[in-house]
């Protein structure tokens, strides 16, 4: 079966994903003019913004555009891009789009932005309800199976639809959460199409140790505070999780990138970066003996802490060896976890394959929005603002082309 659009009448635009970047994208071009119609494989949409919010969904970060823009990260991403991506909508304007939609936000001590409800639902709900004010067309249970300029086919229980178009976006996400529907199968789909796509990797993700099975009951669920994590020059801060398989935690997610290019991954933690090893090692002060011991009292290290320093670096033969560790002690990785754990995924469409406004240079009018894109950012924020404002972007695009 074909659908076809009247196009004498205004230009119909068809969005393919229903994640944050798909939603807003043709919630863009709905404003814009368009008729639009919006597809999703799975029985409803937003199902990744729904999971994200079971963390107090963390729409965006309040630190200045200047500092913003050096979060995202990718292979061959031009240099401005993400500049005049966030002008389109930045973390400001996504605060008052939440208020336009009933959804007050606030700013945490870390600068991480939510909304006060700390829940995706109701925001979810509002956004949905607008576009269908707008006049969008919502498709769901719709699998696309192979694209062209100007038309779609898509996999539906009783055979396959195609649906003609004056332009596409594309917004099928990563391949993070496949359960949501974000599960990579776009990869095979553009590859055949003829578009060059860099292989998708795990982000944001925990990374596994080789704990000897007896100490896995000590890690387990226990967390390392106020650490600063480092790979090689790149340096993260902040609070780590021990798990029965390794390490989960803000840091070695924005070491990640590092973690990957390396034949060995290794991480080094300064479990007191608020002193010296020289600092340290004078707080011993007569100690001769038992310095793991007495660095629990003396440093105030914690059970964990001494355990992962006798594992990796003990037996400790003077204050100052104890101390040297301690500001540096490198921990082996065997590798990250699952694609389908990670937050996000690095990899995607290469920029190369795209112009400056997001279209697929081989497809003209076919553009690609969030996360299928090769870029990646770490957790704060920095995500959900990349799938607005690239949604944002490739909506304007559309609607001029």
């Amino acid at each position: 079966m074909i659908e076809v659009f009247d196009k004498n009448t205004v230009s119909h635009i068809l969005v393919i994903g229903g994640g944050p970047a798909g939603l807003r994208a043709a919630e863009v071009a709905a404003a814009g003019g368009a008729q639009v119609t919006l597809c999703e494989q799975k029985r409803s949409v937003g199902r990744k913004f729904l999971v994200a919010g079971k963390g107090g969904l963390n729409l965006t970060h309040s630190e200045e555009l200047d500092d913003f823009v050096k979060r995202y990260r990718g292979p061959g991403q031009p240099d401005e891009f993400w500049a005049r991506a966030l002008a389109c909508f930045d973390n400001k304007m996504i605060r008052s789009w939440a208020v336009r939609m009933d959804v007050g936000t606030f700013v945490q001590k870390s600068g991480r932005v939510y909304p006060k409800a700390l829940k995706a639902a109701p925001l979810l709900r509002r956004w949905v309800e607008m576009l269908r004010k707008q006049g969008v067309a919502l498709k769901t249970q719709h699998r696309l199976t192979k694209l062209s300029p100007g038309s779609a086919e898509f996999a539906m229980s009783d055979g396959p639809v195609t649906i003609e178009c004056d332009s596409i976006i594309l917004a099928m996400g990563g391949g993070s959460w496949p359960q949501t529907g974000s599960d990579g199968a776009w990869v095979e789909v553009l590859q055949t199409a003829g578009i060059k796509v860099s292989p998708l990797s795990p982000a944001n993700c925990g990374w596994e140790i080789a704990w000897p099975e007896e100490m896995i009951p000590q890690m387990e669920g226990q967390p390392l505070k106020n650490v600063v994590a480092s790979v090689g020059e790149e340096i993260a801060p902040g609070e780590l999780m021990l798990t029965r398989y390794g390490l989960e935690g803000g840091p070695v997610y924005q070491l990640g990138p590092a973690l990957r290019t390396m034949a060995g991954p290794a991480i080094t933690l300064d479990m007191k970066p608020t002193f010296t090893a020289e600092q340290l090692a004078a707080k011993m002060e007569s100690v001769k003996k038992n310095f793991l011991k007495e660095s629990t009292y003396r440093w105030k290290l914690s059970d964990p802490m001494r355990a992962i320093l006798d594992h990796f670096h003990g037996p400790f033969e003077s204050a100052g060896e104890l101390a040297k560790h301690a500001k540096a002690c490198r921990v082996p990785l065997v590798q990250s976890r699952p694609l389908a754990e990670a937050i996000s995924s690095a990899g995607g469409v290469k920029w190369s394959e795209l112009n400056d406004y997001l279209m697929i240079k081989e497809l003209p009018g076919v553009f690609v929005a969030g996360e299928m894109i090769d870029w990646e950012a770490p957790t704060g924020g920095y995500l959900l603002q990349g799938c607005f404002a690239s949604g944002t972007l490739a909506a304007e695009a559309a609607l001029k082309f």
